[in-house]
């Protein structure tokens, strides 16, 4: 291998050490951020050289993947009741703000459930993004502010069951009704099982990781991890916590250790080029 080879290999290992740097900072970082997945780099070798005796030298190191660790972070209690963690595997599915609706590859998924209703009744999260339920469209009650609707219009959620299913008083301060879909008159409590709960999705493919992500907590679905339809959890395996938000699964002992480990390799490989150079130095002083 010439010292030129030896050089740019040492500064592809800089380059994607500082890579990794930069995907372990932003872990760390966001320790506190609600629903937030630990990401890890995976490095592959690039191509390598033919150098005889059916012999081979390796010509550097490149960033292979950032890969989102979906492993379920630790729940935290809450006293709002529209703050919601998954206990499994599934997301919360929303629509853009202003959306009337969302399919399963056009939703933004997420693990982070802390939801306010707004001053248009519809279930969102701090950054407007609508909840959707089961039928895809936003999570919205109706309100129509006349007497005579006071026992269905919206007065306030007060309670979200397992499997989805959202109780709310009605605006008469009596009643207690199940969210049954947007744009669908609410069910009595005692009038069987409502239409449209809380929707979750389920990654169709065995790598989750692959999800792209979209900033604000929230993902989509990629070529190489589609979504599976909406659907309520079975308040068994897959269900919802009321009360409860996810908290970062970062585990930050593990992220000083990589960056460690990071940090001296990226030493390494800065060694690798002043040494190079020295070399090429003392070459170029024995010619002159």
């Amino acid at each position: 291998m010439s010292l030129t080879s030896a050089m740019f290999t040492g500064v592809s290992g800089l380059l994607n050490n500082g890579e990794a740097l930069n995907v372990i900072g932003n872990n760390i970082a966001n320790v506190n951020t609600t629903g937030y997945k630990d990401a890890r780099s995976v490095f592959s070798d690039m191509l390598s050289a033919n150098i005889g005796n059916n012999s081979q030298v390796g010509s550097g190191v490149q960033m292979q993947a950032v890969q989102n660790m979906f492993t379920q972070g630790t729940s935290q209690s809450t006293s709002n009741v529209t703050d919601l963690a998954i206990q499994g595997n599934s997301l919360f599915a929303m629509a853009a703000p202003g959306a009337a609706s969302a399919t399963p590859s056009t939703a933004f998924l997420s693990r982070a459930g802390a939801f306010t209703v707004d001053s248009s009744n519809t279930l969102v999260n701090p950054n407007g993004y609508q909840v959707l339920g089961t039928d895809g469209k936003p999570i919205k009650f109706a309100n129509t502010g006349l007497p005579a609707n006071a026992s269905t219009d919206f007065g306030k959620i007060t309670a979200i069951a397992p499997n989805g299913l959202i109780t709310f008083l009605a605006a008469d301060g009596i009643t207690q009704n199940y969210y049954n879909g947007n744009g669908v008159a609410p069910l009595p409590v005692s009038g069987g099982v409502p239409a449209a709960p809380v929707g979750v999705a389920t990654i169709s493919a065995a790598d989750p990781s692959a999800l792209t992500k979209t900033g604000g907590s929230l993902y989509q679905a990629s070529a190489a991890a589609g979504v599976g339809a909406f659907a309520a959890p079975n308040g068994t395996s897959e269900q919802i916590l009321s009360n409860s938000l996810e908290a970062s699964n970062v585990d930050m002992s593990t992220e000083f250790v990589n960056m460690i480990t990071t940090q001296r390799a990226y030493s390494a490989n800065s060694k690798t080029i002043t040494t190079a150079d020295q070399m090429t130095q003392e070459v170029l002083g024995l010619i002159r």
